[in-house]
């Protein structure tokens, strides 16, 4: 039975969707017979999530010296006793990669890193000089020294070769559930909306690298060339605010005379809700957008979406977008697809695959790009909306599925080890 120790640096929802890739490839390695355990930070929601991770063994530390490098020596001690047969890093710029590095080249066992998007150009010149000082310092060492790399698509693969590096790269994507069949739930947006508005989802951290900036001016642009899309379609902003860039949109939207609002403390129990002060809209009971009189909002913010919740949105959810600068392999198009939903995406979401079987639909990043992508969404009739969502539900099942990610990643473990036939995901560049 093959041993994986799997270090990252949060094992909670604050990893955002790291969290939810590594927790399912390591319970689908399981379930192929392997032993696996991870190790991460402690943090705000490790508490509520560390059961998630069953059967998986996970271990939280608390950080112990500068909490954004993420010392702590637990993670050493961790793995000494352990004894993986193969460690495995998920993420880079961090301290487990020392830790992984240190141990390894002290044991003589090899290791994999999997940066998961963390070494293409954009992640790279964002905070240029600390990567380059990290990259001197430990990180170059650990990238070197791994036994293979793992890229989430060819691009990123591409990536790793343009900044030198000569390891094998295993390409091996993200996977997904496909959802089973009944109840989700009701979505946090039920008597908030007027019914029968389509509901366009953004679902992810409210971060610049998004397009989140240029997704507002698109759909400020889109709703007043085509009125009717106005009033047929919501943009629903579901996240969580890294570094205040939530109030920038905000203000953004504000400037740009968009009709806004934020759903704050939904009780579901009762089926009401209430608006942020200062933004139209009733503030107790079953609230509508437009109650008072004024125009219905076209934007919301809704906040963190989890668990249940997220599903939810996903289920009721019309079609989904993701004007990203930068990605590895998005998660979310990922967990979009399963659920049978229209995309829009940027190529930078790195899904060619999306393209190429007619699952998705191209944007580029930019406002124009955006605006024609959107309008292009609205236009679409039932027929071919159908057909769109079908066919992103056929790759989900035939590409993405964990049993399949899972298989090719045993697959990787043990040629690693020195066991089996040179892997297929292993790229040829």
């Amino acid at each position: 039975m093959i041993r994986t120790a799997n270090l990252t640096a949060s094992i909670s929802r604050n990893a955002g969707g790291l969290f939810e890739g590594v927790r399912r490839l390591l319970q689908s390695l399981i379930e192929t017979g392997m032993d696996a355990c991870v190790f991460g930070l402690r943090d705000e929601f490790t508490e509520a999530d560390i059961e998630t991770w069953q059967p998986v063994a996970a271990r939280a530390f608390n950080p112990v010296w500068l909490e954004k490098f993420g010392y702590s020596p637990r993670f050493l001690e961790e793995l000494t006793a352990y004894k993986p047969d193969i460690t495995h890093t998920h993420g880079v710029w961090v301290y487990t990669s020392v830790a992984t590095s240190v141990y390894c080249r002290k044991t003589r066992s090899p290791y994999l890193v999997s940066a998961h998007g963390m070494l293409d150009s954009w992640a790279i010149s964002h905070s240029r000089r600390k990567k380059a000082i990290a990259h001197f310092l430990f990180e170059g060492r650990h990238l070197r020294g791994a036994r293979c790399l793992r890229a989430l698509c060819e691009a990123e693969a591409r990536a790793m070769r343009q900044i030198g590096l000569t390891n094998e790269i295993a390409i091996i994507p993200n996977g997904i559930d496909l959802p089973a069949g009944g109840s989700s739930g009701a979505p946090c947006w039920e008597g908030i909306i007027e019914p029968g508005t389509k509901v366009l989802l953004y679902l992810g951290r409210i971060h610049p690298k998004k397009g989140l900036a240029d997704l507002l001016r698109a759909w400020q642009l889109a709703i007043s060339d085509t009125p009717l899309g106005k009033e047929a379609w919501v943009l629903a902003v579901a996240g969580w605010d890294q570094g205040g860039h939530e109030a920038e949109l905000k203000q953004l939207a504000t400037e740009l005379r968009i009709n806004w609002t934020v759903l704050k403390g939904l009780g579901r129990t009762s089926g009401s809700g209430q608006l942020e002060p200062g933004c139209y809209g009733a503030t107790s009971g079953p609230a509508k957008l437009a109650s008072n009189g004024q125009s219905k909002a076209s934007v919301i913010f809704l906040g963190p979406q989890f668990n249940q919740a997220k599903a939810a949105c996903y289920h009721h959810c019309n079609a989904f977008i993701l004007p990203s600068l930068s990605e590895g392999v998005p998660m979310v198009v990922l967990e979009a697809w399963a659920n049978a939903k229209p995309v829009l995406m940027t190529p930078q979401c790195n899904l060619p695959e999306g393209f190429a079987a007619g699952a998705a639909l191209k944007i580029e990043p930019y406002v124009k790009s955006i605006a024609r992508g959107l309008q292009e969404l609205w236009s679409m009739s039932g027929p071919d909306t159908r057909n769109l969502s079908e066919r992103a539900r056929t790759l989900a099942a035939e590409r993405f599925v964990w049993p399949r990610i899972a298989g090719q990643t045993k697959e990787l473990y043990e040629w690693m080890l020195g066991g089996g036939a040179k892997p297929a995901c292993l790229a040829d560049f």
